[in-house]
């Protein structure tokens, strides 16, 4: 990576020389600017207002335009002799918890790399006391003709530096926030916090720009055969309009979120009073509505159980009728049993 800057760390009494490199890059798609009718390139030229004539970069020069419009010729000997310490040096000013530090002043993104083989001790001092104290380290420094203000924090094994905006830069935020009184229930924060658990993290590494894509997808497509990329839908259409009910816009985006994320169950709402709950998906049909049969069928399930009551009858009967034949035979034999004996006893005394 080609450094921008070249300059030393001021800690202390301690210089640490470095070299500044841009820790981001920018990958959008950039476009030129043509003239419709037959594709020419629209180009900017820098011109006097005075002469009216094309001037070049040597002839350019810097001026302040005062209230009334007047310009005043400002030279760079003018600015070499302002009192600019932080010209070569990033100045370490004071170590602050990063919770200090409000987002909103975070600026350009830089790494700061050791310059030369002497300054890596000096440079992983700075690195490990940063590491160890699990503090940032405020610092001033100077870029592109001005003095900014910097955060230094270890990222990896490296020292970066992030480009802070200053204090008076940063606008109150007047007017911003609604302005009408509104009240959150407590049922609605319930739902708010069960969509922000079921939406869970996220692997920042996976994120990437769709819209970049498409723009590439497009110009690839009329490249190779002048054809554009089909029309997508856009958010604002996939949204169905506006949010009418919140609640159920609440209710609806959980259930979404569980649906993306694979998940069968739906999330837990807590009830409003006066407010039926969500029907649960892929639950069990209630005793009463299983018990609910058509006319056709109750007929036939009611014929079954006559049909079953006569033959049990039917059968019981026959039963009692051959334990009862049974029973009258066993006893007639043995009430025949004493008179035979009687017969034989008398034949033989005949004889």
């Amino acid at each position: 990576m080609r450094s921008i800057w070249n300059g030393a760390i001021s800690f202390g009494l301690v210089s640490i020389p470095i070299k500044l490199v841009n820790a981001t890059e920018n990958h959008s798609v950039s476009f030129r600017q043509i003239h419709e009718a037959d594709g020419g390139r629209i180009r900017y030229r820098k011109v006097c207002e005075l002469e009216e004539k094309e001037v070049t970069n040597a002839e350019i020069g810097k001026a302040y335009e005062d209230a009334d419009g007047s310009m005043i010729p400002i030279t760079d000997e003018d600015l070499a002799f302002l009192p600019l310490p932080t010209a070569k040096t990033i100045e370490i000013v004071a170590f602050v918890p990063s919770s200090e530090i409000d987002p909103l002043q975070m600026d350009a993104a830089y790494y700061l790399s050791p310059n030369g083989v002497p300054a890596a001790k000096p440079y992983t001092l700075l690195r490990e006391a940063l590491k160890r104290s699990d503090k940032v380290a405020i610092a001033k420094f100077a870029l592109r003709g001005r003095e900014r203000l910097g955060m230094l924090r270890v990222v990896g094994g490296v020292v970066a530096m992030h480009g802070l905006l200053w204090p008076d830069e940063i606008r109150t935020p007047e007017g911003v926030a609604p302005q009408a009184d509104v009240t959150v229930r407590d049922a609605e924060l319930d739902l708010a916090d069960a969509l922000m658990d079921t939406l869970g993290e996220v692997d920042i590494e996976s994120l990437h720009d769709d819209y970049r894509e498409a723009v590439e997808a497009m110009i690839a497509a009329k490249v190779e055969g002048g054809v554009t990329a089909p029309e997508m839908e856009s958010p604002a259409e996939r949204a169905g309009g506006k949010v009418i009910d919140l609640m159920a816009a609440l209710e609806n985006s959980v259930r979404a979120a569980k649906e993306a994320r694979g998940e069968e169950e739906v999330a837990e709402v807590t009830p409003i009073k006066g407010r039926a709950a969500p029907k649960q998906s892929g639950t069990k049909k209630s005793t009463g509505q299983a018990a609910k049969k058509t006319p056709a069928k109750r007929a036939a399930t009611k014929s079954t159980a006559k049909t079953a009551k006569t033959a049990k009858k039917a059968a019981s009967k026959s039963t009692t009728k051959s334990t009862s034949k049974t029973a009258s035979k066993s006893a007639s034999r043995t009430e025949s049993k004493p008179a035979a004996k009687k017969t034989a006893s008398r034949r033989r005394s005949s004889a």
